[in-house]
């Protein structure tokens, strides 16, 4: 086979595309991602020492993270940023190495291959990626494992990068990153210590999380509940899609008093909830729904599109000279905007262009609300908990995650549909494109349909969750009246699912497919040990998770 891929949830036939990636990675491109992620691994095995005696390399810290965003699915598929990306890899791990060597470190007892080889050109680049792959573990079991920590660490980078964006970073993320990348390597470990380095994953995934969360509300105030335009306006208009909050308030800064209105798509929905962008009055919507219907959407709005993060789809030709990335978004024959030395960023060239475009195409019409983060339903926890115990509520489903392309993904719209009225949906990420905009109506003036905002900001359910355990007065998370239907897509769901397993949370289940990553003993762990379980039908499924 020409490449193995398996980290998303549409991968080739449930088990791993084998010739060219569902999600439009050429073979090349995803050899080459394995060889980035190996030089992360061999990088972290110098980190990891260099740490043990006190020596802190933020160059390493930031490559790694970087590094890693880079593969998740949906956000690289050039080939020359991602050769170019290897090349400054392999420098940085030679001089750590040398760093470590002028201390009187000793490396002797690094000996891995990860760590030790060398290639300077791209034919010996390309050879090498080639011997790296993911089948390159042959036992099923330690492979499952080792992808499925190495998973939970890219998103942890994903969300790790957006934090440090915006000044926020913890060492013991970047510690455990590494520590983890490490183990990937280390044949003697036992699945045992395997497994417990996937749930102290799920640990530093819930710690990221909270990271983010601080820095976001701090920088741009805490998610206040806002109903948001669906409709377009008269004006030429910038969609800005992703996930960079610091991105967005460039772009509204720049675009102020032009003449431009800016647009949000898909996972940059909630950045109309923080009280920081109300001020900016071109700042008028958001068009459109989940990542995955972009050639559709981006064909019709007509004016520029700049792609902060995942998730971009390989571009068409009906918008390519309309399409801009930047930070580790990038796609070949596509504009790229790099920061200054200073971090920011100059949308001048985007502006000018959107300015000799038409207005959007409209779509829709309406308004959707949302806002509904941890501290805005805790301001508002005696009503909640007074609809609890006067059977109200009877219940909540969390239907967090991702959106993706397969049909079965209907399910999760007629799930949310034939919910029983008085069932409450805890809802962030893009899934909530699949019902947040169906009239479910409210139970005593709480909407049936809360939304915290991106998929880092399922740690607002968490959150929920915990203190809601603590105004019941129980003793186990699993005992409240609160349901997971989960819908995964790519490597930051993987991170937020072990979150909730170390936080205790049981009987998740996750759908619409289960991972191709798990091997059956693996899957039979999570299955014993927390109850995880697939999706069957919405009648069966609305049954057995509202009871």
């Amino acid at each position: 086979m020409s490449m193995f891929c398996f980290q998303c949830q549409e991968t080739a036939k449930g088990t791993g595309c084998t010739v060219k990636g569902v999600c439009g990675k050429p073979d090349d491109v995803a050899r080459l991602q394995d060889l980035l992620v190996y030089v992360t691994k061999g990088i972290s095995l110098y980190s990891v020492k260099a740490k043990e005696n006190g020596i802190i390399d933020a160059k390493a810290n930031e490559f790694i993270t970087e590094s890693l965003f880079v593969t998740i699915t949906n956000v690289n598929f050039d080939r020359a940023s991602i050769l170019s990306q290897i090349k400054v890899g392999l420098e940085l791990r030679d001089q750590l190495k040398q760093k470590l060597q002028d201390e009187s470190i000793s490396v002797a007892d690094i000996r891995h291959d990860a760590a030790l080889w060398q290639g300077e050109t791209e034919s010996e680049l390309e050879e090498k990626a080639a011997q790296v792959g993911i089948l390159v573990t042959e036992n099923e079991d330690v492979r499952s494992l080792r992808e499925m920590l190495t998973y939970g660490i890219k998103g942890v980078a994903a969300y790790a990068k957006h934090a440090y964006v915006l000044g926020y970073r913890d060492e013991e993320v970047f510690e455990f990153m590494q520590k983890g990348l490490a183990a990937t390597l280390d044949d003697s470990l036992s699945g045992d210590e395997l497994t417990g380095l996937v749930l102290e994953c799920g640990e530093i995934a819930v710690k990221t999380m909270a990271l983010l969360d601080k820095a976001n509300t701090t920088t741009y105030g805490t998610p206040e509940i806002t109903k948001v335009n669906i409709g377009v306006g008269q004006r030429p208009g910038i969609l800005i899609s992703g996930h960079d909050l610091k991105d967005m308030e460039q772009l509204l800064e720049q675009t102020k008093d032009t003449g431009v209105d800016v647009y949000t798509h898909s996972e940059m929905l909630p950045a109309h909830y923080y009280p920081a962008f109300k001020k900016y009055e071109h700042f008028v919507g958001n068009y459109g729904n989940a990542w995955w219907k972009q050639n559709e959407e981006f064909a019709k709005f007509n004016g520029p599109i700049l792609m902060t993060t995942n998730c971009i789809i390989p571009v068409k030709e009906s918008y390519k000279d309309r399409i801009y990335t930047t930070s580790v978004v990038k796609y070949p024959g596509v504009k790229h905007i790099d920061a200054g030395s200073d971090g920011k960023k100059d949308f001048s060239e985007i502006i000018a262009q959107a300015k000799q475009c038409d207005a959007p195409e409209e779509l829709e019409t309406g308004e959707i609300v949302g806002g509904f983060a941890h501290s805005t339903v805790l301001s508002v926890a005696d009503k909640v908990i007074e609809a609890v115990k006067s059977g109200a509520i009877k219940k909540f489903v969390v239907m967090a995650g991702c959106d993706g392309r397969m049909k079965s993904r209907q399910y999760y719209t007629d799930f949310a549909q034939e919910l029983p009225e008085d069932t409450v949906i805890l809802t962030a990420g893009c899934a909530k494109y699949r019902y947040n905009k169906l009239d479910l109506g409210d139970i005593g003036g709480i909407p049936r349909v809360l939304d915290a905002g991106q998929c880092n900001d399922s740690y607002s359910l968490a959150v929920i969750a915990l203190k809601l355990k603590e105004a019941f007065e129980l003793e186990d998370v699993n005992e409240l009246p609160i349901s997971y239907n989960i819908a995964w897509y790519e490597q930051k769901a993987v991170a937020v699912l072990l979150a909730l397993l170390s936080l205790g949370v049981k009987n998740i289940h996750l759908g619409p497919t289960l991972p191709g990553f798990l091997s059956p003993n693996v899957a039979k762990v999570l299955v014993d040990k927390f109850n995880i379980s697939g999706i069957s039908n919405v009648e069966e499924d609305v049954v057995k998770l509202t009871r």
